[in-house]
């Protein structure tokens, strides 16, 4: 499912790039694909049992190390009073084979006997669909300087964590659906080169989630940009019995359309 959506939303963008700009000219549109160097941190757990010595590290029990991951994202300005759209997917997807030091547990199963190795995945893709609406007249005011644009994001994130070993799987996989607010900022002090930030996040409790990101994009020739930046999330979940506290983040870079 996640190679059929990825696919679907390439086969957009390549599509976007194909059609003539002017057919758009009452339209903006800003199409990327790149790649994200996604370096985990934190800990999860799920249906732990008693006696495991507490949730489990990503790094220092199951040796999850930096993934390269692409993404694709579209972010169309429509005209009068319609709000903008933003899509964006991003997979991401973790998997190692460990000797664990300690006992650990997930699922309702202990992994952790001296020389058994104990393999891992963990899958968090996510899929935003944003709209918005920019600050009346202010890019208009700044002669297309700065920017500024507020909204509502909805993530779907199709989690899946499964580790086995000696014999023993534990494994459980969910689909959540977040409701986020967005933000943007770009400003833009000459033609060939821009700063963006973007946020989306939510906080409920003692759970929350948060997405950031920063980019610098110089626009080499007319309509085609290049672009790199640092992309960071945060979530602390306890949802369906898992808890999860994990940090992802590195830098990316990226190639596109827009006008």
């Amino acid at each position: 499912m996640r190679k059929i959506q990825l696919t679907f939303a390439c086969i957009f963008v390549l599509t976007m790039l194909a059609v003539p700009s002017r057919a758009f000219a009452l339209f903006g549109l800003d199409a990327g694909v790149g790649y994200w160097m996604q370096t985990p941190s934190g800990t999860m757990q799920y249906q732990p049992i008693t006696g495991t010595v507490g949730a489990i590290d990503l790094k220092d029990d199951l040796n999850f190390d930096t993934q390269n991951r692409p993404f694709v994202r579209v972010k169309a300005e429509l005209p009068l009073i319609l709000p903008n759209i933003y899509f964006m997917a991003t997979p991401m997807s973790f998997d190692q084979t460990a000797l664990v030091t300690r006992p650990i547990s997930f699922g309702g199963q202990t992994f952790g006997t001296v020389g058994v190795p104990v393999d891992s995945k963990l899958k968090l893709d996510h899929y935003d669909l944003a709209l918005f609406y920019p600050i009346p007249l202010l890019k208009t005011a700044t002669l297309g300087k700065l920017n500024v644009e507020f909204g509502l994001n909805a993530r779907q994130i199709n989690f899946e964590g499964t580790i086995s070993g000696g014999g023993r799987t534990g494994s459980k996989s969910l689909t959540l659906f977040v409701p986020m607010i967005y933000a943007g900022v770009q400003v833009k002090p000459i033609s060939l080169f821009s700063i963006e930030a973007e946020f989306r996040g939510i906080a409920y409790g003692e759970n929350h989630y948060y997405d950031y990101l920063g980019r610098v994009k110089v626009n080499p020739i007319p309509l085609v940009y290049i672009a790199g930046g640092y992309r960071a999330e945060t979530l602390k979940i306890d949802a369906q019995d898992v808890k999860a506290d994990i940090k992802f983040g590195g830098p990316f870079i990226e190639v596109g359309v827009s006008f």
